[in-house]
């Protein structure tokens, strides 16, 4: 009797595609570029050239507003063109681009201009860079991929924050950020932006968006009611969800030192990257809403603490717990989407995605510094006063998410029955 030999099929992330490899490979020496550099920035605004906190909500809500736009325009280009890799690799190569002149930066606007560029190279990238991983894997697997990836991102991105953390104790910025110290990791960021590049261009390989793509349109027409909903509930929480350079500010002015403040980030990227992976899988198994809305009532909490928090081993503790939010939420959000939109236009959704968030990161941005350093003759509510408006927001977000899918499941029972 002639014995067949059976070779099992590699499971898990094992069975991912090369592209898969190739991105998160991209992301992560990306983010060591970028992380060393850009989460001290808030310090470098606030502690060398002594800029309000109103003013660095204005940069970061300015920066992200105009990468959306740009998103939008490179998801839809990406469909009609067929083509995710190239315009990724071209938004990567912008943003290494830009990194040298934070270098000669030596007031606001000039910081506020080599961040906007930066963000132009992110707008690019992301929306193709996100259809290139949806593209590559099938459904039942999107949720480890996009975990996966967010796992190498944050991975990177603690690997720099790492490299800043001895840059800024060799160099003796022990309580406050130096302008050296700054240029220094600029400088030091420079390699692996350019090993970003590389990693992506040599190592992807092209893929065609699935199924025909007629004329896609910027917008929500064509992607349908599910999609809409979806964008609306998630619009209401990111209104509430500031830039964590606040959270960074927050922590230095509760006492944490410039190393303290670098440890802290330290220890979140470590837990969200640990988090993305296996929360990616569980979301194919339990329901992407399910873990959307735990991770938003999760956010709620975090954030009323950091507005009642009165020491900064407090926002330490509580931003620990912030990359376990990070890690249930941001990924699966993205791998929601690619559930509820069309596939030929899954480039054009994750850019609406993208650009319809970063927008609402302008007010976002804006209302939490007006909240917090007021604006003209107002002096604002203080310190704690985003956060409080952050956890209303994120608890409205995880009410409606749980109604609109209740709703649905219902409608789907009355309509089998």
């Amino acid at each position: 009797m002639e014995q067949h030999e059976v070779h099992s099929k590699p499971t898990g992330v094992r069975s991912l595609p090369r592209n898969l490899w190739a991105v998160s490979l991209t992301s992560f020496f990306m983010d060591v570029s970028s992380e060393m550099v850009l989460n001290v920035l808030p310090l470098f605004l606030s502690n060398v050239l002594g800029v309000k906190t109103n003013v660095i909500g204005l940069i970061e809500g300015i920066a992200e507003a105009t990468a959306s736009i740009l998103r939008l325009f490179s998801g839809w280009l990406s469909d009609r063109l067929g083509s995710r890799k190239w315009l990724a690799v071209a938004g990567y190569g912008i943003s290494a681009l830009s990194k040298p002149f934070f270098y000669v930066a030596n007031s606001w606007g000039v910081v506020a201009g080599v961040r906007w560029a930066d963000r132009v190279g992110k707008g690019v990238r992301t929306a193709p860079r996100d259809a290139l991983v949806a593209d590559s894997v099938s459904e039942s697997q999107r949720g480890l991929a996009f975990g996966l990836h967010r796992a190498a991102d944050t991975g990177g991105a603690a690997l720099g924050l790492l490299i800043a953390l001895i840059v800024v104790w060799f160099f003796g910025s022990r309580v406050t950020l130096q302008e050296s110290t700054f240029r220094t990791l600029v400088l030091i960021s420079l390699l692996p932006a350019a090993l970003a590049v590389l990693s992506l261009a040599l190592g992807a390989q092209e893929t065609a968006a699935k199924g025909k793509a007629e004329a896609p349109k910027i917008g929500f027409r064509g992607l349908g009611k599910q999609f809409a909903i979806f964008m609306v509930i998630v619009g209401l929480f990111d209104l509430g969800n500031s830039s964590d350079a606040f959270i960074i500010l927050r922590a230095n002015a509760a006492g944490l030192s410039t190393p303290g403040v670098l440890a802290m980030l330290l220890t979140f990227n470590l837990v969200y990257a640990v988090i993305s992976t296996p929360a990616g899988s569980l979301s194919d198994r339990i329901g992407r809403d399910r873990l959307l809305i735990g991770g938003w009532l999760l956010y709620a909490a975090i954030y009323l603490g950091f507005a009642l928090a009165g020491a900064g081993w407090q926002i330490w503790a509580l931003y620990l717990v912030y990359g376990l939010y990070y890690g249930m939420a941001y990924g699966t959000a993205k791998a929601m989407v690619a559930d509820v939109a069309p596939a030929h236009l899954r480039g054009i959704a994750f850019g609406t995605y993208a650009a319809v968030l970063g927008v609402l990161d302008f007010p976002a941005s804006v209302i939490a510094g007006v909240l917090w350093d007021g604006v003209g003759g107002w002096s604002g509510f203080g310190a704690g006063a985003p956060f409080l408006f952050g956890s209303a927001m994120a608890l409205i977000a995880a009410v409606s998410m749980w109604a609109w899918r209740r709703s649905a499941t219902e409608a789907q029972r009355h309509r089998e029955g």
